[in-house]
């Protein structure tokens, strides 16, 4: 069964940007906002190898976005779980989110492996495990 709701699939389709959360090796929460795509259950973001954001999920196996709306009231929804980092068959899903960031009707040419290698570039994916907290999203919210 999907965690996601059909109307809540479409409020994180309908947005860009997010709040990555991720636990450092001291065990504090660390945030960061990040461009994202979602690929049915998961959450595609695109990043630097080495910024802390994909050693720390790397190395905890977990993450969570929370994705917020820009009008009133400010629906919001988190999701969470497992979280791995991709250097492999990366260029589709760089692509991806290049057409969220740039607002693009199909998503560009993507590069190759070794082009994104050369330039730092992976992908951190969350399968969406949990929902929660949601506001202001499903009607009965309001």
């Amino acid at each position: 069964m999907s965690a996601l709701t059909p109307e809540l699939a479409a409020f994180v389709d309908a947005h860009k940007l997010g709040v990555l959360a991720t636990v450092s090796a001291e065990g504090r929460p660390r945030q960061s906002v990040v461009y994202y795509a979602r690929d049915g259950e998961r959450l595609l973001i695109t990043t630097q190898a080495g910024r802390w954001k994909a050693r720390d999920a790397e190395r905890t196996g977990w993450a969570s976005l929370c994705v917020r709306g820009d009008e009133p009231p400010y629906p919001s929804a988190t999701l969470a779980g497992p979280a791995v980092i991709r250097r492999e068959d990366i260029g589709l899903a760089t692509a991806r989110i290049a057409q969220n960031v740039m607002g693009l009707g199909e998503p560009p040419e993507p590069q190759t492996d070794e082009a994104l290698a050369a330039a730092g570039r992976v992908i951190l994916a969350i399968t969406i495990e949990r929902v929660g907290p949601v506001t202001y999203i499903d009607p009965a919210d309001q």
